[in-house]
């Protein structure tokens, strides 16, 4: 297992092995990531609706805007707060 950002390709096998009824933990495994990222992403790309399962639904493309815009807001704060006069 390795630290590092799941790829849109990634997200993708996750939504086909989660809508399969596949156990969190065999999605991980295939993944070759940590249990505790499987549940982040699930969190990132929730629907707020219910699954065929009965569970969170999961959407991989709102997964991956979820991040860019994360992303994107890193960094610096507005430069009205750096203001030296």
């Amino acid at each position: 297992m390795s630290c590092r950002y799941l790829t849109f390709e990634n997200r993708k096998s996750l939504e086909a092995l989660y809508s399969a009824g596949e156990e969190l933990s065999t999605i991980a495994e295939a993944l070759g990531v940590h249990l505790a990222t499987i549940y982040r992403e699930l969190i990132r790309g929730d629907t707020g609706k219910l699954d065929q399962n009965g569970r969170n639904g999961y959407n991989a493309e709102l997964a991956q805007s979820n991040v860019q815009l994360s992303l994107k807001r890193r960094g610096r704060k507005a430069a009205a707060n750096n203001k030296t006069e």
